[in-house]
Parts: C-alpha cells; sequence; structure tokens
C-alpha cells in the first residue's frame, strides 16, 4: 500500500448517489496517512451530511463560499494553498461542466480555480451523460488544462443501466492519489541528508545551540522518499518522527555529525547538509555542572567546529554535494561564496531575516544555486518546497 504520510488532501464532494462511496474513501486516504479536509456543495448534502465526513476526517467540513466562521479560521484561499492535491470524487457532470466553463459559484470551484496544485476528478453519472458529447467535449477541455482523470468505471448503475460512468472503488482512488506523489526520480539512488542542530555540550546540563527545528531536512527526507531514493537520515536533537522508510541516524555534537557524514558520504549518490550545525563548541567541557558564582559575567573559551559539507566535498569519489547556507543579510553574495569555497555542486540560500520563514516555521522560501543558474522557490510549506528542491536536484544525479 502507497503511503500517503503528511500530504494534504482536499476531498470535493459533489451531489450524485456515489457520494456514499466517498465517505469510505476517507477512511481509505487516512489509513494511508493523509490528512483530509472535505468540501461538500450543496447537491452533495441532500445524499449525505457533512457530520458524516467531519466524523472520518477528524477535520471541520467546509460547505459555503463566504461562511464567517471559515473565512476566520481558514479562508478559501488559505484552503486552496493548504492541499497537495484537490480530488473531487464524485465529479458530476454538472461539476465538470462549470468547471470548463471556469465558474466560480461556490466554494469547490472556487478552490480549483485558485488553487496551483493538481486537480484530479473521479468521475461519476449516469452512462448516457457521461457519453454526451455535450460532457465529453468538457472532458477535453479539463484534460487540456491539465486536470487528471481517475475512471469513471464501466458496470451496472444505479439507475439500472449498464455502462461507463461508475465511480472507482475509494481504494482504487486513494492508491492512485498516493502513487501520484512517487516521481520515480531518484530511483535507485542513496541519498544522505542532514537536519536539525547540533548540541555542544558545556556540561552534563548546559549546551550551545541553534533555533533549527529540522522541519526542512526532514521534508526533504520525506521527498526523496517519494523520488524512489534509499533515505538516509543524520539527525540532531529534534522532536520530530522519523519519516517512512527513512533509516535515522541519530547525533547530538558537530563531531558526531561529522563522523556519521563521512560513513554514510562514500556510500551515497546525493549529500544534503540540511543541519544548523553550530560553528563553535566549547574548548573544555567541565565534566561536573558549573556552579554559579558572585560574578556577573561568565567567559567560556570556544574553538571552532569542522565544516562538515566542506568535509563531504574533499572525499574522494564524493557524491553530489549540496549545502544550506541560512543568512540574514546580503543572502545571494554569501551564498555565492559559500558554494565556491566549500566545493559544492549546489548551495540553497535561505533568508531567515524574513518574518514567518525559515527556522521553527513551517513555510520557507529559497533560492538553489550552482554554477550555471539561480533559481528562486517559494515561500511555500516546507512540504512542497522540498519536493521542488528533490526534483531539481535529482537533475544532478542523471
Amino acid at each position: 500500500m502507497s503511503s500517503l504520510t503528511n500530504k494534504r488532501i482536499l476531498l470535493g464532494v459533489t451531489g450524485g448517489i456515489a457520494a456514499y462511496k466517498s465517505a469510505e474513501l476517507v477512511r481509505r486516504l487516512k489509513e494511508r496517512g493523509a490528512d483530509v479536509r472535505v468540501v461538500m456543495t450543496a447537491s452533495a448534502r441532500e445524499f449525505m451530511t457533512p457530520l458524516t465526513f467531519q466524523a472520518l476526517s477528524g477535520n471541520p467540513v467546509h460547505t459555503d463560499l463566504l461562511d464567517p466562521a471559515a473565512e476566520a479560521a481558514m479562508g478559501h484561499i488559505e484552503l486552496a494553498r493548504w492541499a497537495d492535491r484537490i480530488l473531487v470524487a464524485p465529479a458530476s457532470a454538472n461539476f465538470m461542466a462549470r468547471l470548463a466553463e471556469g465558474r466560480g459559484d461556490d466554494l469547490l470551484t472556487t478552490l480549483c480555480l485558485a488553487t496551483r496544485e493538481p486537480i484530479i476528478l473521479a468521475p461519476a453519472m449516469n452512462q448516457g451523460m457521461w457519453l454526451n458529447p455535450a460532457t465529453q467535449a468538457n472532458l477535453e477541455t479539463l484534460k487540456g488544462r491539465g486536470i487528471q482523470l481517475l475512471g469513471p468505471g464501466d458496470g451496472s448503475q444505479a439507475c439500472g443501466e449498464v455502462g461507463p460512468g461508475r465511480m472507482l472503488e475509494p481504494d482504487t482512488l486513494a492508491e492512485a492519489v498516493a502513487a501520484q506523489f512517487a516521481t520515480g526520480q531518484l530511483a535507485g539512488r542513496h541519498v544522505v541528508i542532514t537536519a536539525g542542530p547540533t548540541r555542544e555540550a558545556i556540561d552534563p546540563v548546559r549546551y550551545l545551540s541553534n533555533h533549527s527545528s529540522g522541519k526542512m531536512g526532514y521534508a526533504l527526507a520525506e521527498a526523496a522518499v517519494e523520488a524512489g531514493a534509499r533515505v538516509t537520515l543524520i539527525s540532531g536533537p529534534t522532536g520530530l518522527p522519523t519519516p517512512e522508510r527513512v533509516t535515522r541516524i541519530d547525533v547530538t555534537s558537530a563531531l558526531e555529525m561529522l563522523e556519521a557524514s563521512l560513513a554514510q558520504a562514500p556510500q551515497c549518490d546525493l549529500f544534503i547538509g540540511a543541519a544548523a550545525v553550530a560553528d563553535y563548541r566549547p574548548a573544555d567541557y567541565q565534566p561536573q555542572k558549573m556552579k554559579k558564582g558572585d560574578e556577573d559575567t561568565l567567559q567560556i573559551a570556544l574553538t571552532k567546529n569542522p565544516d562538515i559539507i566542506a568535509a563531504v566535498a574533499q572525499i574522494e569519489n564524493r557524491p553530489i554535494t549540496i549545502g544550506f547556507a541560512a543568512e540574514s543579510e546580503q543572502l545571494l553574495e554569501y551564498a555565492r561564496g559559500k558554494r565556491e569555497r566549500k566545493g559544492l555542486d549546489a548551495i540553497i540560500a535561505n533568508d531567515i531575516s524574513r518574518e514567518g520563514l525559515g527556522f521553527n516555521s513551517d513555510d520557507n522560501a529559497v533560492t538553489l544555486i550552482d554554477a550555471e543558474r539561480e533559481l528562486a522557490l517559494g515561500p511555500m510549506s516546507k512540504t512542497r518546497l522540498a519536493r521542488a528542491l528533490i526534483a531539481e536536484l535529482s537533475r544532478y544525479t542523471r
């Protein structure tokens, strides 16, 4: 069973007897790890109640374009940004016609207009309606815009007729949606990613560290798995769960991360240094807890930590080596210098001064810099950004 772990699926339910299958579809999507939010049209509510979908999804159901409560919590534009995929199941003939016309007269059509993510339709209607030239013309229009179709199936229908127009079964739809995230861009490759902060011990209870949450590195690990890679994640201390199908090596200090990185790097095709490694560590570790004295100040001598990404870039038969540059000023200038100085194939420049982005945030914006180009990506969620970065970085391994 393919995974939808940490994927955000917006399920649109339109009017039709097949709407009863959509309740089971929510269950199947969630079984694969998806976070599911449901949008129901007015006609869909004639067949099923919002309460059913709320109970199954664990989230409020969205029904109205200008619902004051929904706008206060998650406006319709924000909901469009939230989704990784919009799946409309069932997609009625009427909905397909309105979508082909570019209508935005209810919440679901508005979301389809506003989203930048793929839209998937699972048609369900009487076989005569499906075969009608108007429906087929709308189908071709939608296909021309990049909208994907799953089904319909062929068989007996609720009206008693037999033919094409059945909505595919929920398990089939859930599996097909999950398969879309498996790109195969890194099939057969071994990817090693460092993530999170390091902690440099001062004494048994104190340490030096930074604000890195590890979210970007973990998102890259998930995206690399989706792309077909075998992934090893070398992680500093975080509170994040290990992504599925990822081998995790836990470390604490920069020296431990260096040791693990140099052990793994010769065995991999792509090395991504996303960790926020402390630049310095205490020169003298105190084996006993330091006592607070009468002095108003405390001086601690620091010594420089090794540059892990530069060390990886210098090994014999090194992998494709990608670094991160977290800067608060002169972002691109400093990032270019780091890439050249450390001998990296590319560097991902991250402006940590932008409010709501970077450290401890769910969103980020970066610029990918190599010898030939500078590609700006975001702002977007770290999950989406990771997929975009993996798609770009996979080119270096071909």
